[in-house]
């Protein structure tokens, strides 16, 4: 199994996780995970750990990471942001962050594996499950 590369510049205003979701579906893929992003924002929306709800940021940002898997079931991804003295935040990626003047991004699409989410009992969250699946079944 290969990671097949897929490369994609986003553009000012452009949400970061409504197009990242878009581009996966388009793929049909089954698994995928960000392998590089570099860019900034205007808007950063964050759900920092452990808080139910999240907060929406303002300004100039960097985007100094940003990692992630997506499945058919949804995306799971954490990004984080420095301002202009330095100071860096992070947390879940939520929709609503926009783009200020690029986000350029590669993801590999995971062929032969299949992301899903059911639920876990012991977390109470639907968590990440890996299954290998045969060409065929793609």
């Amino acid at each position: 199994m290969e990671t097949r590369p897929v490369a994609v510049r986003l553009h000012p205003g452009q949400d970061l996780l409504v197009e990242l979701e878009r581009l996966f579906a388009q793929s049909k893929a089954g698994a995928c995970c960000i392998l590089t992003c570099v860019g900034s924002l205007t808007t950063a929306v964050i759900r920092f750990a452990n808080r139910p709800e999240s907060a929406t940021l303002t300004g100039h940002f960097e985007i100094v990471s940003l990692t992630g898997v997506f499945s058919p079931d949804g995306a799971h991804c954490h990004l984080s942001i420095s301002d202009g003295e330095g100071r860096t935040l992070g947390g879940h990626l939520m929709e609503g962050c926009r783009v200020y003047t690029t986000a350029e991004i590669v993801v590999g699409l995971l062929p032969g594996m299949r992301f899903t989410r059911p639920l876990d009992t012991e977390t109470g969250y639907p968590e990440l499950k890996v299954e290998t699946i045969k060409p065929d079944e793609e």
